[in-house]
């Protein structure tokens, strides 16, 4: 048995949950957010209980892998519309900056022309300062994509670590071809 999968979701006060068939919506202050279960588990809501249980019709591997799988999302959902998800990221570089415009992330790192990223539909992002950039929103997956894409503009290099970087991500510095003598 699903040691995740079997524990119910608690569902706060203020987010309104729907199931038909096998699709799951989950609604509240931040956002709506939809998901459509696999064939091999099932989702019900118990009103009374304000809890959300997760089940499987079978025990082959998939179904048990699915099970948890399935438990896990519905609660990142009923997280995000409430207290949301976000992502911190930080340029690195001499001349390198970011900003927001028109609906675009720009990114200036070191190319001879600018990045434009297009921000999608769900997500709030924002630029503090010119070197720190904040995705914020209510769908987990969305929030880590785009936060990879922008990071995968310009990776952090070893030798001077300059690029994109997650806050607090270190960087493992590498000696150049000096320290060989």
């Amino acid at each position: 048995m699903s040691r995740i999968g079997k524990q119910p979701v608690a569902v706060p006060a203020g987010v309104k949950v729907g199931v038909a068939g096998n699709q799951i919506s989950i609604e509240g202050p931040l956002g709506k957010l939809s998901w459509g279960l696999r064939p091999e588990v099932t989702a019900t809501f118990d009103e009374a209980k304000k809890q959300v249980t997760v089940a499987r019709h079978a025990d082959t591997r998939q179904a048990r892998a699915l099970h948890g799988l399935s438990r896990a999302i519905i609660a990142n959902m009923v997280h995000g519309v409430t207290k949301g998800y976000e992502k911190k990221l930080e340029i690195v570089g001499v001349g390198y900056l970011a900003a927001v415009q028109k609906g675009q992330l720009q990114l200036r790192v070191g190319f001879a022309n600018e990045v434009h990223l297009p921000i999608p539909a769900g997500l709030t992002v924002t630029c503090p300062d010119q070197t720190h950039i904040v995705i914020k929103g209510s769908d987990k997956q969305m929030v880590g994509q785009f936060a990879a894409e922008a990071r995968a503009v310009r990776k952090p290099e070893p030798y001077k670590g300059k690029g994109v970087r997650y806050d607090g991500e270190v960087v493992r510095r590498k000696a150049g071809k000096a320290m060989t003598k």
